[in-house]
């Protein structure tokens, strides 16, 4: 019985030291220590942003990298991009939408005429020149169809990662699956808002991209936020009204360059990789990279960050 509570006690002392190593990150509101700043888009309002790299003065002629995140998703799941493009010499920022991660949340609908207009807000406050580089993860593909719509003139390049298309999204085959992950979404907002996810924190779960520590700790706490889980499953519960939305603006130009990078094998998946692959064959300057090894979360994550770098330097001029 002594030897069992003796194993008992050094377990949890060790469970104790991991929690600690961890929980150093987190600050004394039981949340990770954000990185970035807060930034006032107006109105009495802010949105987290997180910008890395070198400033815009010492890139020479390399536009700054804006990355919007997907469905769940804020500035942390771009933590292990961010430190590759840094290491290239590549600036690069991402945000948190309104609601999610350390964002307030904003006026409702969350429809992509509100999501886009915040970030045009951001960009226009952060000081960033145009320009710009727009890299855009899963459903972030709406996001960026719209802003080069609204905003042409800043659009030096695009980069879509394992991205849904509006054009697609708009398809009676796409609206099934957009249904089912409504519901999914659904569900797990109430998961994380009922506290079920907090045990899970630091299992696989917390982080499925592969982090580095700062933003692996800011991942695994929105993991399990009530708020967070529920801002995502309302955007994602008017992904068809954004997809609208994004289709009522131009098309992307032709002129512009762009590089798609999609997650998975291409056996068994021609349709979707050709759905996915269509901004890069329609573009003069076009790119397309299938990460056969990757998930479509893995694939932001410090094993397969590269192949984004690499795309990135395809459309700034620095590659291909």
């Amino acid at each position: 019985m002594l030897k069992f509570l003796g194993r008992a006690v050094a377990g949890f002392a060790l469970f104790l030291v991991s929690f600690v190593a961890v929980g150093g990150l987190m600050s004394a509101a039981g949340h990770p220590a954000p990185r970035g700043k807060m930034v006032d888009i107006g109105e009495g309002r802010q949105l987290r942003l997180v910008c890395e790299g070198p400033a815009q003065g010492a890139t020479g002629d390399r536009p700054v990298v804006w990355l919007e995140a997907g469905a769940f998703g804020f500035a942390a799941d771009w933590g292990a991009t961010q430190e590759a493009l840094t290491k290239a010499g590549w600036r690069s920022c991402a945000y948190d939408r309104a609601g999610m991660g350390f964002s307030p949340p904003g006026p409702a609908p969350r429809d992509g005429l509100a999501i886009v207009s915040d970030f045009e807000k951001l960009v226009a406050a952060s000081g960033e020149q145009g320009p710009f580089i727009v890299v855009g993860h899963s459903m972030a593909g709406l996001r960026l169809r719209e802003y080069a719509g609204r905003n042409p003139d800043k659009i030096a390049g695009l980069v879509l990662v394992d991205a849904a298309t509006a054009d697609a999204s708009e398809t009676e085959a796409f609206k099934p699956f957009i249904q089912a992950f409504a519901t999914a979404s659904r569900w797990a907002a109430r998961g994380a808002s009922l506290g079920l996810y907090k045990p899970l924190v630091y299992t696989s779960l917390g982080d499925k991209i592969g982090l580095p520590p700062a933003a692996k700790a800011e991942k695994r706490w929105a993991f399990a936020n009530g708020r967070h889980n529920r801002t995502a499953a309302a955007e994602v519960e008017l992904w068809s009204e954004s997809a609208r939305q994004a289709v009522a603006v131009p098309a992307y130009d032709p002129a512009w360059p762009v590089a798609v990078v999609t997650a998975g094998p291409v056996q068994g998946r021609e349709k979707r990789k050709a759905m996915q692959s269509a901004p890069a064959e329609r573009s003069a300057h076009g790119y397309v990279d299938h990460v056969e090894a990757a998930t479509h979360t893995r694939l932001l994550g410090e094993q397969f960050a590269g192949h984004i770098v690499k795309a990135v330097e395809f459309v700034g001029g620095r590659g291909g």
